[in-house]
Order: C-alpha cells, then structure tokens, then sequence
C-alpha cells in the first residue's frame, strides 16, 4: 500500500477502535497544518509541514501521529513525528507504517507499543498526576481550552506558535503566575495573542479572586497612541460597551477616568499625567526637561484602585515600562495585584535585562529567524552600499556655510547630520538608493535627526521620477498630526501615495504596513534590540513580496555577526544597587516641587534657554566641485542560508561548492537533470530547500558578470569550473541540430530560442508551451496544423532542450 492507502486502510480503522472520534470529546485532525514553507523568490515556498494526525481530547491537543506507507520501516516518520511534537509543546510523538507502532515521550522513553493509546489512556499519561496535586489550577487550565478561540466566523486560524503562546499564558495564570513574558518577534502577532488570550479570560469569568462570578477587568498599555489604536480594533470581537479607550479629552471633560468597561486601552502617558493634554512627544519633553512624570497623588491611573483591574497586558515592555528607572514602573507598581503580561520582540540583552528581571524569563519564545524559517514573515536581503565618503577632515578648498570647524579633526559616520552636514553627500546617497529600488515600493528611511529626515525627504522628493509633491514624507515626533495621517496613508494597502517615508526614530516599532520592500539606514544603528526592531518593519508578509531588501549605508549589517542578533538569551548583568531617591528636605516632595528662581536669559541670544551653542554644534559644509566629482560607491550583496543566517559570497559558495554532489554525480547529470523541464525544477526545488534559492542564485549570476548566461552555468562552473557561455551562445549551439529539421519546426523552435535569450531558461518550462503555440500561432488548432498533435508538439520541445547545454 502507498501512504494514503495505508491510512485509509488501516491507520483510520485503527484509531477508530482505540476510541478516536468516537469517545465523546476525542477528535482527530488531518493532515494538520504546521508551517507555511520559508519564501524561496518567484512566489513560491519550500513544501509546508503538515502532521498526518493530530489527536485532540477535550478541546487538547494530544498527541502527533506521522504515517508511512507498509513498504516503509515503521519507524521512518519518527523525525518528523518528534519535530512536530517539539514545534506544537507535545509530549507523545508517535509513529506508524500501518502494521507496527512506535511510541516517543519526548520527557525521554521510546518504545514500541501494540496499539496507539485510547483517549482516555493518554490523559490518564498526561494529566493524572496534575488533577490530582492542582485540582484548582488544573481546572481554571481546562475552563481556558474549553472555550474556543475567536476565529472571525471560521475565516482566521490561528498558527501553531501563537497557540503555543496563548496555552502557555493561560497556564502560568491558572497557576496564579503574576509577572508573565512572552518573546515573540516583529510581525508574528503579538496583539492577536493578546486578543485571544483576553477573549479567554473574558469568556471563563477569570478574575483575581477566581470566583467565576464576573469577567476580569483587563488594561492594555501601550507607549504609543498606533499601537493602543491597533489593539483597540483587533479587540473588536468584543462587545462595544466593553471596550474603552482612555483619552485625555475624555478625562478632562467628565472630570474623571472612565469606569464603565471591561476592556481598557491606554498609553503610559495618558496614565502618567494629570490634567495634561496628550501628547506623546510635548508631554515626554516637557517631563524630560523638568524631570516630573507627575506622582501618584495626581496622575489619571491613580483614580484607580489598585485593585482595580484583574490582567494588564504592557505591549513592546522593554521600552521603559518595566525599568527600574523610568517613572513608567509606577503604574505597574501602583497595580501590582494585577497579573501582568509583557509583550516583547526582543530577546534577553544586557540593555532590556530589567525587563527581564521583572517579568522573569519567557514562557514562550519565537524567533525572527524561526519565522522567516517557518514561511510565517518575509525573508530579507542586505546591500551593503560603501561610499568613499564615511570620514571626513576639512580642507581649505571646502566652504563652511554653518557653525565652527575643527582642523585637523577626523569627523566620522556617527557625526555626520548631528554634528556636521553636507548636503552633495546626502544628495549622492539618495541618488544611491533611488537607482537601486523599484520607486513604486513602499519604503522607509531611517536618518539622524529629524532635520536630517527633513532634508533627505527633500531630495527624494527633487530626485525621484515621481513628481507628486506627497510621494515622500517626513514622519517624526514633532510632525504630530498630520505625521499621523501621512503614516496612516502609508500603512494602507489600498493607497500608494506616501510611498516613502523618512524618519529618525518614530517608526523604528509600531509600523504595521505589510507592503514594505526596502528598509534605508542613512544612519548608525547601534543597538541590537532596535536593529531586530527596524528589520522587523519589512518582515510582514503580503501578496508577491518574496523578500524584503534592506539598504545600509551604516555597516549595521555588522550586527548579523554577532552571536546576539538571534541566539539564545543573555543573562544579564545585575547592576549595583542604588539608593532609593530622597524627598526634597525643604517640601518634603520627590521630585522637587520647590518653586525655582527664573533663569537669567543668556547675554547673546536672548533667550533663556541658550541657543548660541545650538548654532555653533551644527556645522554645514559645502564640498569642493572636486571632491563632489569624486564621490563614489561599491554595492555588496548578502546572501542567506537555509538557517536564516546572513552569509558572504564566499562563504554561500563554499556552501554551494560542498553541496552540490548531493544533487548530481557528475557533470554529464547535472546536463541530463537541467535539459528537462520536470528535473529541472526538481533540482531547483531541492537546491531551494537546502538555502540555494533561485533568487540567490540570479545574485550570484551578478557578481560572476554572468546575467546573460543560465543558472545552469553558475551550477557548472562552481561543481566543475566549466566555461560560462552566454544565452546567445548556447543558443547558436542549439542551432547547428536544426539543419535536417522540417522547416515548420525549425521555425517554431527558432521562435522559442529568441524567447531564452531574451528572457532566460524560464521560458522552457512545460507551462510555457502553450501561450508559445497561441502567441506563434494565434490558436493550438493552428498549431498542430503545422506541427502535428500535441504530444509530438510537446516531445520535441523538451527534447531539444538537450541541445542548449551538450
């Protein structure tokens, strides 16, 4: 029996009779769908993984069943059977041919068994133990699988990760957990999480007391009013008058914080101030520069009590929300009955490890690179875009426009546009950028200052083909509203204009705009959670969109060497202990609420807070005419492998060099496997699943000088160091077979010939032959008029593809 035989034939009776969906509660799934397939270029993937069978028992998932056919050894799908189990947290995997079973309890014992486990059995393996000693929690747990997710009608089905996540913070609340973390990268749907997991609690009555009797009370803390906004409508499945977004206008006008909800929306701000408008940047700067975040005596969040809400859900929480030293630690603090759950997309480093010391370690963690691997977000590629002018040292022949220069001074990348400017330098980078990228992409640009933002939107706006004045937009903290409304714009799938948006560090998290294709860093990034953070903006998926191309001006990609870009978490370093701030001795306040003499207006300027020195660090320097001629650029190219880790060429041909006897013997079947269409995309498909995309391959074609050649002379050259022959050259090969051919096919064939030239070995797929007859033709009935039936028709195209490459 092949696969599907054996489990029609004797895997289903099997499961049948051990009870499988026919004991109440039990179910089987499928063909269960696990990943998508990583994007591999050209629309296609890697093949998806799916479990042959998923046994499911009382709304749990149970165990993964991995069928072969009886031909097979019955342990052939125990890989498979394990991986899955590993991917979707379960902890029996078990194997089959249909005629012998094998049992793996991935805590560490293998057997073989003469029959799978009835439902009743596999909970009485998994659970027993549990409903026993945590009767409560064990209850609050399956009250929470229970109830089922919100799928939007059947038309959303959540991913095996998101559902790992979900079940995995329910069970650290049914077991009265207080401080919760989930690690979960850009573009993997953390708000969704979010939503299912208050969906949950809402439905079971969870509260703190646990009592059943009411729904929880649940806040949703964000630092920016997109992202409360965006949580705000994927919470829509709820009722509206459950829903509640906390506005200042609102407060001020009812003289009080809103209380007649279940489901609170708010950013830190609104709750940190106090008879303040909202403002995320004005509000910030002005407690910045007067050091008073408010206290809890006048801040909105204070009007709580502190009971007051049963969950808190702190989205991006590594942004100060959980530090030690920001004033934002008071809100989750003043709540600390809550149980809290912090979102976050960055792993454990030493710069967020406050975040981490609060909330503790993960209970669930999903990768960057396990997304692009799993095809659930979008791969990338680096051009590493080098300009002869990353330093520069004054010389007499330069005219200093703007502030005082220092001679002799070495002024490098991390000066350029925050202490010293030059306009013909800029200028040449966006010339850079644009000839690179399709100007029809959305794009975002990250500069150094919002000035700098300001300026580069300037000359995109003068050098793009484009002449709609709105094609590029500045999007920063001091742009406000009509920021807001550009990004909007942006963000929308149906609209294309702003396709470009410059900004300094606004838009590094919180943009959800799938359609994004190139990332632009015209400044160093020296983080590495706000390097995950700006990747992250391009790794949505969308419709065509293979990949996504970051330019980097900056050498950022200096960060894909370094073992912290995705691998395992830090510990962090305990900083030393500082003494708790003091009360003011004169008001007995912290801070200071002291009234303070004004400050005397400085002599020069006039103003109180100087701004002499403003003008004096901003140097702006007009190039010679020389050295504006001189301004050069070398673009570099990474390439990728099936890890998803950045690689050099050198280092994906070495790959490729000592991968390629796996797919081919020798050189006279590596011409045999490509002269035919069928192998031929074999070959490439298996070239893609071990990291040898099509995609990566036509890059490589660019650095060999070799666009007008095949892929099939890079193969060559790198397994054998064959000669590279051109398209035209092949061709004229191909031609010397034609002189004892009927002229109608000679013809034909000299028509599909100019086609692979043109174009490349892409036009010799089976799937072109037809459009071929009709575009040659006008119609397939004319076509066999001259050429015969289809089956000939068809013979002979393949067979004369050997000709190309003997």
């Amino acid at each position: 029996m092949n696969e599907s035989e054996t489990r029609a034939e004797l895997i289903d009776p099997h499961l049948q009779e051990r009870g499988w969906q026919v004991v109440k509660d039990s179910r089987i799934r499928r063909e269960y769908p696990i990943t998508k397939g990583r994007l591999v270029g050209n629309g296609k993937r890697t093949a998806p993984s799916k479990a042959d069978y998923i046994l499911q028992y009382k709304n749990r998932n149970v165990a993964v069943i991995e069928a072969k056919a009886t031909t097979c050894f019955y342990t052939e799908g125990l890989g498979q059977a394990k991986d899955y189990a590993e991917r979707l947290n379960l902890r029996y995997a078990i194997c089959t041919n249909g005629l012998k079973y094998y049992l793996c309890d991935m805590q560490g014992n293998e057997r073989d068994i003469d029959e799978v486990p009835t439902p009743e059995e596999l909970w009485e393996m998994l659970y027993a133990k549990e409903e026993e000693q945590h009767p409560l929690e064990f209850n609050w747990q399956q009250k929470f699988f229970d109830i089922p997710f919100e799928t939007k009608g059947g038309t959303w089905e959540l991913r095996y990760y998101q559902q790992n996540a979900i079940n995995k913070v329910l069970s650290a609340v049914a077991n009265d957990k207080k401080r919760i973390l989930l690690t979960l990268a850009t573009g993997t749907g953390k708000t969704a999480i979010a939503f299912q997991i208050a969906w949950k609690l809402f439905q079971a009555k969870w509260n703190l007391r646990k009592d059943g009797l009411r729904s929880p009370r649940i806040l949703f803390l964000a630092d920016r009013n997109i992202l409360a906004d965006q949580a705000f409508n994927a919470f829509g499945a709820f009722e509206d008058d459950a829903l509640v977004r906390i506005k200042p206008s609102e407060i001020n006008k009812k003289g009080s914080v809103p209380k007649n909800g279940s489901i609170f929306f708010t950013i830190f701000q609104t709750f940190m101030s106090g008879n303040h408008e909202e403002s995320e940047t004005s509000y910030l700067k002005v407690a910045e520069e007067q050091g008073n975040y408010g206290t809890k005596s006048t801040a909105n969040f204070g009007q709580y009590p502190k009971d007051y809400f049963d969950f808190i859900i702190i989205d991006e929480c590594h942004r100060g929300g959980a530090n030690d030293e920001s004033n934002w630690r008071a809100i989750l603090e003043y709540f600390s009955p809550a149980t809290q759950l912090g979102l976050t997309a960055t792993p454990k480093r030493d710069v967020n490890a406050d975040t981490y010391k609060y909330f503790g370690d993960p209970v669930y963690i999903y990768s960057l690179k396990d997304g692009i691997n799993d095809g659930f977000l979008t791969p990338f590629r680096v051009k590493q875009i080098d300009t002869n002018i990353t330093e520069y040292q004054y010389t007499s022949d330069d005219k200093i426009v703007e502030g005082e220069i220092e001679e002799g001074r070495n002024y490098t990348e991390g000066d350029f546009n925050r202490i010293i400017k030059m306009k013909a330098r800029e200028s040449f980078r966006v010339k850079q950028f644009l000839s690179q990228i399709n100007q029809n992409e959305k794009t975002l640009v990250f500069c150094a200052t919002q000035e700098h933002a300001l300026a580069v939107r300037d000359l995109i706006n003068q050098l793009a083909d484009t002449k709609n004045p709105n094609y590029c937009q500045r999007v920063t903290a001091n742009d406000g509203e009509i920021g807001e409304k550009h990004l909007r714009d942006f963000q929308d799938n149906e609209k294309i204009i702003p396709t470009i948006l410059t900004t300094s560090q606004k838009l590094s998290t919180g943009v959800d705009a799938p359609e994004i294709r190139n990332i632009v860093l015209m400044r160093p990034v020296n983080s590495m959670i706000e390097f995950k953070q700006i990747i992250g903006r391009g790794t949505r998926l969308f419709e065509n969109k293979d990949y996504f191309t970051v330019y980097d001006f900056v050498k950022a990609y200096l960060h894909f060497n370094d073992a912290e870009w995705d691998g395992e978490p830090l510990e962090p370093v305990i900083p030393p202990l500082k003494p708790p701030p003091q009360n003011c001795k004169e008001c007995g306040q912290f801070p200071c609420a002291c009234e303070k003499p004004p400050t005397e207006p400085c002599e020069i300027c006039g103003y109180t807070e100087c701004r002499c020195g403003v003008k004096k660090g901003i140097i702006e320097v007009v190039l010679s005419d020389g050295k504006v001629r001189q301004l050069q650029s070398m673009i570099t190219t990474s390439f990728w492998s099936a890890e998803g880790k950045p690689i050099s060429a050198k280092q994906f041909l070495e790959n490729l060099y000592g991968s390629l006897p796996a797919f081919f013997t020798d050189e006279a079947d590596l011409k045999a496997q490509w002269s035919v269409p069928s192998t031929r995309k074999k070959l490439l498909e298996k070239l893609a699943d071990k990291g040898f995309t099509k995609m990566q391959l036509e890059e490589f074609q660019r650095i060999l000088n070799a666009e007008n050649s095949d892929i099939f002379d890079v193969l060559s050259y790198v397994a054998y160091n064959s000669e590279i022959l051109e398209r035209t050259e092949r061709a004229e090969k191909a031609r010397l077979h034609f002189t004892t051919m009927d002229e109608n096919y000679k013809d034909f064939l000299e028509f599909v010939l100019k086609q692979y030239v043109t174009n490349g070995f892409e036009e010799l797929d089976d799937e072109k032959l037809s459009s071929f007859l009709q575009l040659k033709y006008h119609s397939i009935q004319d076509a066999k008029a001259k050429l015969g039936d289809v089956k000939t028709i068809r013979n002979n195209f393949i067979d004369y593809q050997r000709y190309l490459y003997n």
